[in-house]
């Protein structure tokens, strides 16, 4: 006698195993089929089965899939795809209470009114259900499941306050997507889930939130369809719904259906609502705590002892009323639309004629409308499939491929993307149909591997607009608490765990500027984690590397080849400044001392190597007295004085005292006293950091540009910048000091009184035009007259210059006596004026011969025009216009030039100051007065000695 069949209702809220339970049952008989509410979902419990089963006896039946291996036992389907009459062992349907849905309600109802299991028969849902399953299933049993964790209103929460592990309902795509978009602005992203996601887009999806790449999840109600996944709070971002036809407010038991996804096992779960819904009713919140809902009294409806004589008569056996007050009629579907459209449509009306062909409309009506278009496109294509499956019997390949290869595109955006997938799913659908195109395999395999591609596309650019990959990567190593890996690449950009997160720039970790919020929050987290073991190898290298890779700038930044490692501070020694690291906290003491002990060692170095000359004199022992004061002086000065502001102690200073400092390479100039080896670029650009230092200036200025004589001079700098940077400020322009001394080596040799002209020799010097020149000698306390004159010819100029006779110039030109060389340069510092000149000598008159191209005596002449040539006179100043030289020099901080007086030449010449006025024509020579006194530290003081004993 065979074994009685068993109808089961396993009822019970969300979270009572009742799924797992009819898997179990089910594969303790030989066969076995379940649907299940979505695709989805068929496909998780497919995989589920295949993992204990083997794939060769576990089929999956979907509109869009159909996986048959020639000895399959167990078949998992949508309900609406479920095979009749297979005759298996076990049958269960999932999520029975969708009885009720006016959608989808009729295909549940039909299931429940007319499938059985061989030996056994299940119906899993909501004890809403029971009420009615009691009255139209006769002898059926009902197993009651228990919640195995609690579940509890945590009322309203802002999204920037959403617990991790949460999942936030929508209840439209746009508010799925805006809700994901700020969750990955403020947590770092979020995982999309909604019911038109293929399969191995939404697996993708989850998988990102399962394995904790983000810790959020933005769904529509398909999760509330049996997706088992590890939330532990729903959130509702709405209380209603758009259901086809209108808004319409969620009822309890739906609530309750979504809500009951949070808390998975023995964990307990929470729910509440965010962003613009409304705080839920106390008692509406209690019953979905407590699993208490309204019995559902009314099941939808329709038909299924159809008639296909005609399209009228199926028509009419569709739209037939149910005979029990607990079934309603369900609304007119869309295949019912299509199937009044097409058949008032003559063309069709002439082909279904006959149970063949209008049974084909009807299945070509049912192909679902995936992509969601107009009423009349829709039943359009549903025209051209149906008028070729009834012509040819079978979709033309050629026509199928253009449609498919239209689709086959991955590039756009979401809803681009979206939207082909929709497409495809049409045509996986048309595909699975039995018998409608030639080579099922090819296709099924064709359209498969398009919806592969368009969904891997769809999860990467969700991914790319809602989740921030690198903030989640990084969280969840955080949360595994193990020590994460940090690369630095040569350009010194920082990854960690393959995800950038910005730049090391010496022992400084500059974090992306692009993080914001949470994001900066994990990536300082995460590097600073990440980073250490990489400052303590830096600082080892660092504390090794030569000077050669260590620098300084102007603005007193210490490099080490690119990267800003410290800056140098003001210490109680002008030539002793000190050094800030810049390390981060995070690098560790160890590594900050390690760092600045190595930048000291650097800038002292520098110091004593580039201004050696300079601490020479502070370790001279034998310096004494007035000597070693004017060293220390000079040492004060960077080893540059202006002569003026120093008159008085280069006045005191003996020739033994000068020659003691000429030692150690001391230039006792006219206007500034120097160390000409302090002048090269080198210390020049040290000495301006040292000396911005000491005076505390918030910008240092720049050193000049190597090599020139003469810069701008600059109102704007601090007082005695021109003087550290190695110039003197005169007029416009500031001359180099060294040239300056050149130059006024020349001009003692002029007529300051009666006043000179300037020389080739001093433009050259300068590397000025006259003009500049007459500013420049103007700011050197000169008077600059501007004249004009003919132009004379070289060969006129030549013969005017030449001397009175060859005894004169062989005089003129007789060498110097070493005794002659000698100069001792005034105190004064001013500039030097010789004595009156003696009066030139005629030129004999000469009467050359005519030359061919001058004009014969008697003829008239061409005469041209004179050519006009502009001179200077330069005399040296009167008091008033001294006084307004020294201030344009010394004004704007510029240097002051020497104390005022009147200007005088060489010492020795004339009479003393203060000697009474000799009357009668004087004679003054513009060569220095030889002298008695010889210096003996004068390089030709042995010579000098020479020549006056042979005298």
């Amino acid at each position: 006698m065979a074994e009685q069949s068993r109808t089961l209702a396993v009822l019970g809220p969300t979270n009572t195993g009742k799924t797992h339970y009819a898997i179990e049952r089910m594969l303790g008989y030989r066969t076995g089929v379940i649907g299940l509410p979505l695709r989805l979902l068929a496909r998780e419990v497919y995989d589920k089965i295949v993992a204990l089963r083997g794939p060769s006896v576990v089929a999956l039946v979907t509109g869009e899939e159909r996986i048959v291996p020639p000895r399959a036992k167990y078949w998992v389907c949508t309900v609406e795809a479920m095979p009749e009459g297979m005759g298996a062992d076990f049958l269960a349907v999932d999520e029975i209470q969708l009885c009720a849905d006016p959608e989808r309600g009729h295909v549940f109802t039909d299931r429940l009114l007319r499938m059985r299991g061989l030996r056994e028969t299940q119906f899993l849902g909501s004890h809403t259900m029971r009420p009615t399953i009691a009255a139209l299933v006769p002898g059926v049993e009902f197993i009651s499941r228990e919640r195995m964790s609690q579940l509890s209103y945590g009322g309203p929460k802002k999204i920037s306050k959403m617990p991790a592990r949460s999942a936030i309902v929508g209840f439209s795509v746009e508010n799925v997507y805006a809700i994901a978009e700020l969750l990955r602005r403020q947590k770092g992203g979020a995982a999309v889930v909604m019911g038109a996601l293929s399969p191995r887009t939404r697996n993708a999806q989850v998988e990102l939130y399962q394995n904790g790449d983000v810790d959020y999840l933005v769904a529509t109600d398909a999760i509330g369809m049996g997706l088992n996944l590890d939330i532990n709070h729903v959130a509702f971002s709405a209380l209603s719904k758009f259901d086809g036809q209108r808004m319409r407010m969620l009822a309890p038991n739906e609530l309750g259906q979504i809500a009951g996804r949070a808390g998975r096992g023995m964990s307990h779960g929470t729910f509440g609502v965010t962003g613009e819904a409304r705080d839920l009713d106390p008692e509406v919140a209690q019953a979905i705590m407590d699993h208490r809902f309204a019995p559902i009294r009314k099941l939808e409806w329709r038909n299924s002892n159809l008639q296909f004589g005609t399209t009228s008569a199926l028509i009419t056996a569709l739209e037939a009323r149910p005979d029990d007050e607990l079934l309603v009629r369900a609304r007119e579907a869309d295949d019912l639309g299509a199937l009044k459209t097409l058949s008032a449509q003559p063309e069709i009306a002439e082909r279904a004629i006959g149970g063949p062909a209008v049974r084909l409309l009807w299945d070509v009506c049912r192909i679902p409308d995936f992509r969601s278009i107009s009423h009349g496109e829709h039943t359009g294509l549903l025209n051209t499939i149906f008028r070729d499956l009834h012509e040819l019997g079978r979709v033309p390949d050629d026509w199928l491929a253009r449609q498919v290869k239209r689709i086959d595109r991955t590039d756009g955006d979401i809803d681009t993307l979206s939207k082909r997938l929709a497409y495809i799913r049409t045509w996986t659908y048309v595909v699975q149909r039995k018998g409608w195109v030639d080579d099922e395999n090819h296709w099924r395999g064709a359209t498969r591997a398009v919806e592969d591609r368009l969904s891997d596309a769809l999860h990467e650019r969700l991914t790319q607009r809602f989740v921030d990959r690198r903030t989640s990567v990084l969280l969840r190593r955080l949360k595994q608490k193990e020590a994460m890996v940090a690369e630095v690449n040569e350009n010194g950009d920082v990854t960690v765990e393959g995800e950038f997160v910005g730049r090391l720039e010496g022992f400084r970790f500059i974090q992306d500027k692009a993080a914001a919020g949470k994001e900066a929050r994990t990536l300082q987290q995460a590097s600073q984690s990440a980073l250490a073991p990489h400052f303590h190898l830096k600082s080892d290298r660092f504390y090794n590397a030569p000077d050669t890779e260590i620098d300084f700038t102007e603005q007193g930044g210490l490099l080490w080849g690119k990267d800003a490692v410290g800056k140098l501070v003001a210490g109680a020694d002008p030539l002793k400044p000190q050094v800030a690291a810049f390390v981060d906290e995070e690098a560790g003491p160890d590594v900050a001392q390690k760092v600045q002990r190595r930048l000291q060692h650097f800038i002292d170095r520098k110091i004593a190597t580039l201004f050696e000359p300079l601490l020479n004199i502070q370790r001279d022992e034998s310096l004494s007295g007035l000597a070693r004061g004017f060293g220390f002086r000079l040492v004060e000065g960077f080893g540059i004085l202006p002569r003026g502001e120093v008159a008085d102690e280069v006045k005191a200073l003996d020739q033994e005292a000068r020659g003691a400092l000429r030692k150690h390479g001391i230039r006792f100039g006219q206007f500034t006293i120097f160390m000409p080896l302090l002048l090269k670029p080198a210390p020049t650009r040290l000495r301006l950091v040292l000396w911005s230092l000491s005076n505390g200036l918030d910008e240092f200025p720049e050193a000049p540009p190597p090599g020139l004589v003469t810069v701008p001079s600059n109102d704007s700098v601090a007082k005695g910048f021109h003087t550290m940077s190695g110039y003197r400020a005169a007029g416009e322009r500031a001359i180099r000091i060294d040239m300056l001394e050149r130059l006024a080596d020349m001009l003692r040799s002029e007529d300051s009184r009666g006043g000179f002209e300037a020389k080739a020799d001093m433009l050259s010097i300068t590397g000025m035009t006259l003009e500049q020149f007459a500013t420049l000698m103007q700011g050197l306390g000169y008077k600059a007259e501007r004249g004009e004159r003919e132009k004379v010819k070289a060969v006129d100029k030549a013969i005017a210059e030449a001397p009175a006779d060859a005894a004169a110039a062989a005089e003129d030109a007789a060498p110097d006596t070493a005794a002659d060389i000698v100069e001792t340069i005034a105190d004064a510092g001013e500039a030097p004026i010789a004595a009156d000149p003696a009066p030139e000598p005629e030129v004999p008159a000469e009467i050359p011969e005519t030359a061919e191209a001058e004009v014969a005596p008697g003829e008239t002449p061409e005469v041209a025009a004179p050519e006009i040539e502009v001179f200077y006179t330069f005399t040296w100043a009167p008091r008033a216009n001294r006084a307004r030289a020294e201030r344009a020099a010394g004004g704007g901080g510029r240097d002051k030039p020497a104390k005022s007086g009147k200007p005088r030449g060489k010492p020795g010449k004339g009479k003393p100051r203060g000697a009474p006025q000799e009357k009668g024509a004087k004679s003054f020579s513009a060569r220095p007065e030889k002298k008695d006194r010889i210096d003996p530290d004068n390089p030709f003081a042995a010579a000098l000695m020479g020549l006056k004993t042979k005298g």
